[in-house]
């Protein structure tokens, strides 16, 4: 597929945002369309995303002035209103919350998701490496951002319309992958930092400690897995949830890994509801990619974890997915980016698309 379009947005946080909207103005607009017709299908109906995109505007005015005027900005460029760029900058407490609520639609969600991976001294070619497949919805856009906070640069994956990455590095050394969690307890009305804020304020962090600081931010409102690396410190994937958080670092060379459960549900009391309907996917391929990376040997060869993240055993089920053509077409999912990126080498590679289907395009700072 592709390659993904790479903003070098400069001056004030608005002015960022308004150079985010003008160059993604199609994309955005595109975002909208698709994330509106996810979440009808995921029960909730137009008064609830007006109700819901309002709160979330108050939580982002009220917990950051500087990424409210980037959404501001955004809104500007694009000719979209404010209420919609909340809505996605607001997807994942609006969707998983609903899905917490109302449970997951249809089987074909069942397979959605992702895997990610990382650790230190533990591939080929050394330092501290981490990665995913970021498994999601068909038809979403995205781009590549890279901005400076302070003296530090950021280069990240964003879904066009979303202020800031979810997916990246920094000059400091600082990585971030995610995964998506569900547990009962998630509730969209909790006052809390929200999901692509924290991201943001990770990937501008310019310690291992800060950014773990930003990734356990108290009582989210919705459940996530951060897995943050550090150039100096190594990795570790945090664990969140309404009822607390959990950090598990690295223990020796072993590659962690990490899917869309949490590892120890009981250390947190949290129930797992999405898992009762049968969503064995997550389970399957983080046993999966483990068992590809321990036989790969130490240090992974680089063609060994590509490989992994191309692995198709399981079909629709399988590390390396793709759309499922009798799903209902809002509800198909597929790898939508493989991303993997050597923290010491500030090196950022990516596939747009099932990484099957192409090489893999680098960008450094």
């Amino acid at each position: 597929m592709s390659e993904l379009p790479l903003l070098h947005l400069q001056g004030s946080p608005y002015r960022q945002g308004v150079q985010h909207g003008r160059r993604l103005k199609d994309r955005i607009a595109n975002n909208i369309e698709v994330y509106r017709s996810r979440m009808l299908a995921s029960g909730l109906g137009e008064r609830d995303l007006t109700e819901r995109s309002r709160h979330y505007l108050g939580q982002f005015t009220g917990e950051d002035a500087s990424y409210r005027a980037i959404m501001d900005g955004i809104a500007e460029g694009s000719g979209q209103s404010l209420l919609d760029i909340t809505l996605l900058n607001a997807r994942y407490e609006l969707l998983y919350s609903a899905w917490s609520q109302f449970g997951k639609p249809t089987a074909a969600s069942l397979r959605s998701e992702c895997t990610s991976f990382g650790g230190r001294d533990s591939f080929e070619g050394g330092g501290v490496q981490l990665g995913q497949n970021w498994d999601w919805f068909t038809g979403v856009e995205g781009a590549l951002l890279q901005w400076k906070h302070g003296e530090t640069t950021v280069l990240g994956f964003t879904e066009a319309g979303v202020a800031g990455a979810k997916i990246g590095l920094n000059s400091a050394g600082v990585g971030l992958c995610v995964n998506g969690l569900g547990a009962s307890a998630d509730d969209w009305t909790i006052d809390s930092v929200p999901f692509h804020l924290r991201t943001w304020r990770v990937l501008q962090s310019t310690s291992f400690g800060q950014a773990l600081g930003h990734a356990v931010a108290p009582r989210p409102a919705c459940s996530a897995n951060f897995f943050v690396g550090s150039a100096t410190d190594g990795v570790a994937t945090v664990e969140t949830s309404p009822l607390g958080s959990r950090v598990i670092y690295q223990d020796g060379t072993a590659p962690l890994v990490h899917a869309n459960h949490f590892r120890s549900p009981e250390s947190l009391g949290v129930h797992q509801s999405w898992l009762e309907t049968g969503r064995v996917s997550t389970y399957r391929r983080c046993d999966r990619m483990e068992t590809l990376l321990q036989e790969a040997g130490s240090p992974v060869p680089a063609e060994r974890l590509r490989a992994a993240m191309r692995d198709h055993d399981g079909g629709a089920l399988a590390i390396c997915r793709h759309p499922v053509e009798t799903d209902p077409a809002e509800l198909r999912t597929h790898t939508a980016l493989a991303a993997h990126l050597e923290l010491d080498a500030r090196r950022f590679s990516y596939t747009w698309g099932p990484p099957c289907e192409s090489e893999f395009t680098t960008v450094s700072l």
